[in-house]
């Protein structure tokens, strides 16, 4: 029952946003599985906070749009996400939460699902809202002002919008895990004796202050990493090019109807390798700190 429900939720969920342009084919069939996965050898709380952060992402890169088209310009990928961006963003915590379910609750890939599902929250946050701050980025590596929408820029703003991304998803884990044993006594899992969510946390205390107090300050802390993370791989080894029209650096190979002229980074490093590798980052700080804190 458990994979039906997942896939039925799944399908739906894909469905819509296929239809809403927020996803590709390849997108949409890459999202399925992924989210049947989580339901399936996970629960609500697994599959709900990865839908909390799709949800939330897509409705934050659907709003004014158009007045931040000027620094989306020069990303590699924008609008429809593909298959690429959804296994980069989701794979991890399918894999981590397949772990969980054949290890019989480690607890440290729960924190470890935590850390990835914030830092890819923040990350998508922080481009989102960042995009609209009146003062010009500075780039992480260097601390000089760059151009709005090149890869490794921060600001004020964009770094506020980093942490409550991140935080947003320990508070959206640490209700779903809640309502999950408030529901069936225990968190449901694949098989008996397999917990599918925050295993001890959640069955001792699933709706205390302090619990809601650890995932949010785990997820802030990880998710915070994992996207600055992101953003010092964007300003040193993300390939990045120059239009040779407008003379702007921007991530695509094509840019003003011309191949863009390599400029710095790994050839092989693109939007889908910096968001992946940043993830595994934020996963493994929230290991740290979810074990630490205990």
């Amino acid at each position: 029952m458990a994979w039906l429900i997942g896939l039925a939720g799944s399908g739906l969920i894909a469905g819509l946003a296929y239809w809403r342009r927020s996803l590709s084919g390849s997108g949409a069939a890459a999202a399925i599985i992924v989210g049947t996965l989580l339901y399936g050898l996970g629960s609500a709380a697994w599959f709900g906070t990865l839908i909390a952060f799709f949800v939330t992402s897509t409705l934050l890169s659907k709003w004014k749009r158009k007045a931040k088209a000027a620094a989306e310009g020069g990303y590699e990928k924008s609008g429809r996400r593909d298959a690429g961006q959804v296994l980069a963003n989701g794979g991890i915590a399918a894999l981590l939460c397949a772990a969980y379910a054949l290890a019989g609750n480690a607890e440290w890939l729960w924190w470890a699902f935590i850390g990835v599902m914030a830092t890819v929250n923040a990350d998508t946050w922080a481009t989102e809202i960042g995009g609209f701050s009146r003062t010009p980025p500075i780039s992480i590596r260097t601390g000089k002002r760059v151009a709005s929408g090149v890869s490794g820029g921060v600001t004020g703003l964009g770094l506020a919008a980093t942490a409550a991304g991140a935080a947003f998803i320990g508070a959206a884990a640490w209700a779903l895990a809640g309502w999950s044993v408030s529901v069936g006594g225990t968190v449901p899992g694949p098989a008996a004796g397999l917990a599918g969510a925050a295993g001890a946390l959640a069955e001792a205390a699933p709706f205390t202050l302090a619990a809601l107090a650890k995932l949010a300050l785990v997820a802030l802390i990880a998710g915070s990493a994992g996207a600055l993370a992101d953003s010092w791989l964007g300003a040193t080894w993300q390939s990045m090019r120059r239009c040779t029209v407008c003379g702007r650096e921007v991530e695509r190979r094509q840019h003003c109807g011309r191949p863009a002229e390599p400029l710095r980074g790994l050839p092989w490093m693109n939007n889908d390798a910096v968001n992946l590798i940043s993830s595994v980052v934020g996963g493994g700080v929230g290991v740290l700190l979810g074990v630490a804190i205990g």
